[in-house]
């Protein structure tokens, strides 16, 4: 479990090759039980960060600091923390057993105390008595347990993961989704993961840092990221969206309308942007926050914003079924297209909407994100 205490700091880390700047004064803390997702596009600086508080890459400019000590320029394996490789660097010639003791090995554990701890971290990892198979005898599932067992049996502080689960088949890669929760949970050390892959980032993570161009955008929960975004960018990153630009119109304590080109009436927010009249903004709207209808649904009184909906017609212009969801593209009458997402678990009493057809979209005014950049 977190403690709310900072183990790792980054203060003011950048680090630039020749004239790229790969990291960008980066100011930055994971607490201790933590497990925290830097998350972004390839090359965002992610993994860069990640290299430096591994030891792999020394900051151009900053400091790093791991339980209050300044690791800026110390070796890696002089530091409290291990790292599973993108592709699990499992050595071919020995059998799992010597691969996860390899570590202790080299610090001159003895045998006996190595045997045990091995086992030890085998069964944590759920590889009981595969000891004597060989790194071609196993699933992928079971070679990423190995690099694993591997880095937890040196018991570090600080468990890195670059893109652990990136060479994975899709349900493979949702199963060991689960398991690395559990592990991180049981061994209680802090993890701090790399991934571009966003679902991933927000269903294994405490915390994420989304990064772009070298620049930390948005530090904050999943939950927080999804439903609150800081910018654009972050936004249009995590998960699908529509983006509206408008401009804002009424701004009053209690509610804000915002004019939206190609869209005939204000739309209702229903609580205030602290803006001027004038100002440009961008509503974040998800799709499973769209409703479909046949009929224009009631529109809300001027005034009426904190319960009002919005509503705007559109043609169906494509429908892909993704199982227990459907994804309906929305056609408006200037050209623009929206996305609403309808549940399928429920459709025998519900009403079918075919491609071509003549719709409503609604959303509640609360819906939105509003974004000033």
């Amino acid at each position: 479990m977190m403690t709310g205490q900072p183990i790792i700091r980054f203060e003011g880390v950048t680090k630039r090759y020749g004239k790229v700047v790969a990291v960008d004064d980066v100011n930055l803390e994971v607490r201790e039980g933590e497990f925290f997702a830097l998350l972004g596009p390839s090359g965002c600086g992610k993994t860069t960060l990640l290299r430096m508080l591994a030891g792999l890459e020394v900051p151009t400019e900053g400091r790093i600091l791991i339980d209050g000590q300044d690791v800026t320029n110390v070796p890696p394996n002089k530091r409290p923390v291990n790292m599973v490789f993108q592709n699990y660097a499992v050595f071919p010639h020995m059998n799992v057993a010597d691969n996860v003791g390899y570590g202790l090995k080299v610090d001159g554990v003895p045998s006996g105390e190595r045997t045990m701890r091995v086992e030890e971290a085998l069964a944590l990892v759920k590889l009981d008595g595969l000891g004597s198979r060989r790194p071609d005898q196993l699933s992928g599932g079971q070679r990423q347990r190995v690099a694993l067992a591997r880095a937890l049996i040196k018991r570090p502080r600080v468990l890195l993961l670059d893109e652990p689960l990136s060479a994975l088949d899709a349900k493979l890669r949702e199963a060991m989704r689960t398991e690395l929760c559990q592990l991180q949970a049981q061994v209680g050390i802090t993890f701090v993961m790399v991934t571009h892959d966003q679902d991933e980032a927000l269903a294994l993570a405490d915390r994420c840092a989304v990064m772009n161009r070298g620049l930390l955008q948005q530090v904050a929960s999943p939950s927080d990221l999804y439903e609150f975004p800081a910018s654009r960018f972050v936004a249009d990153f995590i998960g699908s969206v529509n983006m509206l630009e408008g401009r804002l119109v009424v701004d009053e304590p209690a509610f804000a309308e915002v004019a939206v080109a190609g869209i005939d009436q204000p739309l209702f927010l229903d609580h205030g942007v602290t803006g001027a009249a004038g100002t440009t903004l961008w509503l974040a709207l998800r799709p499973e926050k769209i409703e479909l209808h046949k009929d224009a649904p009631q529109p809300p009184a001027l005034g009426d914003a904190p319960q009002g909906r919005n509503a705007v017609a559109g043609r169906i212009t494509h429908v892909a079924y993704l199982g227990s969801e459907s994804l309906y593209e929305v056609t408006l009458g200037d050209g623009q297209k929206l996305k609403a997402l309808r549940s399928n678990l429920t459709r025998w009493d519900q009403e079918d909407f075919a491609l071509g057809e003549a719709v409503w979209l609604a959303w509640h005014a609360c819906s939105p994100a509003v974004l000033l950049s």
